[in-house]
């Protein structure tokens, strides 16, 4: 059987309904890979395992009948948490449907010192295109999980929650006043915890605020990176191997 890229995800609730017409899904299995009743495709369940799809019936309506059979289980995730400063909304689809790829564990958004405020009001948290972005990116890596995303109001806030593992490697990066570089951070026992700040970086409180914390301060190199381009590389670097 040929693989598709890309798998079909579906949420729980819609196993045995039939996806109208104008669904994402329809139009990509009907028009875009071309399926036809009696087709097979790559499935999955959000959250659950993945498979193959086969297309049981096309409706005079245009909905599509489907049946799942899915025995395989997801991609093992990174041991990662990435936590960022707020980036600029467009920047933050980007980093969500990365990092979703890229199979981190969670992804924590918070406030800044030097970031720029309005970037929290963006509505992308609210209206479902984080979760959208999210989904993209698991597609595209053939997964059927998301990283759990959670916002938080400040750097502080987020220290005091400490919503990551007392063995966890606790890493910031910071290319103005770092103590050492990024290299092979690879733990396969604990996560790494990964901070990254907002465009322009950490406030001298804040980086006394990560040190009291635990966190080892190191550059990603001398030049300055785009906020979802250092996010791409800090993971890569703290879990190649």
């Amino acid at each position: 059987m040929v693989s598709d890229v890309n798998l079909i995800l579906f949420e729980e609730h819609e196993r045995g309904v039939p996806l109208p017409k104008r669904d994402p899904r329809a139009v990509h299995l009907l028009k875009v890979l071309h399926k036809t009743m009696g087709d097979y495709f790559d499935a999955g369940v959000l959250g659950g395992k993945r498979g193959v799809g086969c297309i049981k019936r096309v409706n005079s309506d245009g909905s599509i009948e489907v049946s799942l059979d899915l025995r395989e289980e997801p991609p093992p995730r990174l041991l990662v948490r990435l936590a960022v400063g707020f980036p600029r909304p467009i920047q933050i689809r980007r980093l969500l449907r990365d990092m979703a790829n890229m199979g981190v564990e969670a992804i924590d958004l918070m406030g800044t010192e030097l970031g720029e405020k309005s970037y929290r009001d963006t509505t992308l948290l609210t209206n479902g295109g984080a979760r959208d972005a999210l989904i993209e990116g698991a597609v595209q890596a053939r997964d059927t999980l998301l990283p759990v995303l959670a916002v938080y109001p400040s750097l502080g806030a987020w220290l005091a929650a400490r919503p990551w593992h007392s063995v966890s490697r606790l890493i910031a990066a910071d290319n103005i006043r770092p103590v050492g570089i990024f290299s092979r951070l690879t733990s396969k026992t604990r996560t790494v915890v990964i901070a990254v700040g907002s465009e322009r970086g950490w406030s001298e409180q804040e980086r006394e605020r990560l040190e009291s914390a635990g966190f080892t301060r190191l550059s990603l190199g001398d030049r300055a990176l785009r906020t979802e381009t250092a996010c791409v590389v800090a993971v890569a670097l703290a879990t190649q191997g």
